[in-house]
């Protein structure tokens, strides 16, 4: 595949990769993504999950939130696949000097990465809203109705809902990672989620790479664009 190879070219040119990533990264584990045919916005429900993955929904149906966060955002036996496995090599060999992504499912971490921008949260981190003492993915899983902790406080996921303002710290760190960046890959994501996809203008440079199965507004803007599977293109590469 001859944009593969175009690809690697970028890659040895290049010391401060960043990659930033959307669900399409993590479809390959079986972690169902958003907006693509089978995702999750086509399936049917009493509300629209934008709807039930809103602080407003979370604060007047705990209930009805927490049934549809544990059908349909834990997904417990996921592992990494070729995707995470490859970026981790990457930056073990000093070539990717972070990941910025908007999935909760912590697969990065589990494959090894160390410096991830999680602007969504995680699932994997949740929280007491009145002690904030921490809690596992495991007890969320296993609890039924709203969980409480010993203290009484509703426990509520680290995960960015609708109508929430994304972590300032977390948002400073991508940034500066962006724009420090001798070249960006972005991959999996449609870039329609804001402000997450409006942090692609802060890189200033001439690699500028665009790996997601179907077409994005942004294509237009990349150097190289690769309509395929993450896992499938980044599996190829050596660092």
């Amino acid at each position: 595949m001859d944009s593969v190879k175009a690809l690697q070219e970028m890659l040895d040119k290049s010391s401060r990769v960043v990659f930033f990533g959307g669900a399409g990264v993590s479809t390959e584990s079986g972690i169902p993504d958003f907006r693509s045919t089978d995702g999750l916005y086509q399936q049917k429900y009493k509300y629209p999950p934008e709807t039930m993955l809103s602080h407003t929904f979370f604060e007047r149906h705990p209930e009805e939130f927490f049934d549809f966060y544990r059908d349909k955002m834990l997904y417990p036996n996921a592992q990494p696949n070729a995707a995470h496995k490859k970026l981790a090599e990457l930056e073990r060999a000093g070539k990717l000097s972070a990941v910025v992504t908007q999935n909760i499912d912590g697969l990065h971490q589990a494959a090894g990465s160390k410096n991830v921008f999680e602007l969504h949260g995680s699932v994997l981190r949740n929280y007491c809203q009145r002690c904030h003492k921490g809690c596992s993915v495991e007890t969320m899983l296993h609890s039924s109705g709203v969980p409480h902790c010993s203290c009484g406080g509703v426990i509520k996921p680290d995960v960015v809902l609708y109508e929430e303002s994304l972590n300032e710290a977390v948002i400073e760190g991508a940034v500066q990672a962006i724009m420090q960046a001798d070249m960006l890959i972005i991959a999996g994501t449609s870039l329609v989620v804001y402000p997450a996809a409006g942090l692609i203008r802060y890189y200033r440079g001439d690699r500028l790479v665009l790996i997601n199965k179907s077409k994005t507004d942004a294509d237009k803007a990349a150097n190289l664009v690769i309509h395929a599977s993450v896992g499938k293109v980044l599996s190829q590469l050596h660092a």
